[in-house]
């Protein structure tokens, strides 16, 4: 079973905010900053705005398995932040795979 590393301290996810990149779409941005590392670190951020506690909580949930079988396409040594937007409510897991991929 793979496991994901993910960012834990609010400093890393300012740090991605104020120094990477990013990339949009209808449902989903993703931060991205150079690590230096020779595996990525993920962190998934769903606002209040999308949804109550247990809307937030499935779709963190399908953000995070879409990233763990997927864990190879991403390349290595990258700090990725998954900012999930209030359209991505109600999608299932096939969709929600292809908005991040």
């Amino acid at each position: 079973m793979k496991i994901l590393t993910t960012l834990k301290k609010n400093k890393e996810y300012r740090t991605v905010y104020s120094r990477g990149k990013s990339v949009a779409d209808r449902h989903l941005v993703i931060y991205f900053l150079a690590n230096n590392l020779e595996y990525c670190r993920f962190g998934f951020t769903v606002s209040k705005k999308v949804g109550n506690a247990v809307t937030r909580n499935r779709i963190r949930r399908l953000l995070k398995e879409a990233c763990r079988l997927n864990s190879e396409r991403f390349p290595g040594g990258y700090d990725l932040v998954l900012v999930a937007r209030r359209g991505i409510v109600g999608l299932e897991y096939k969709q929600v795979e292809d908005c991040l991929l």
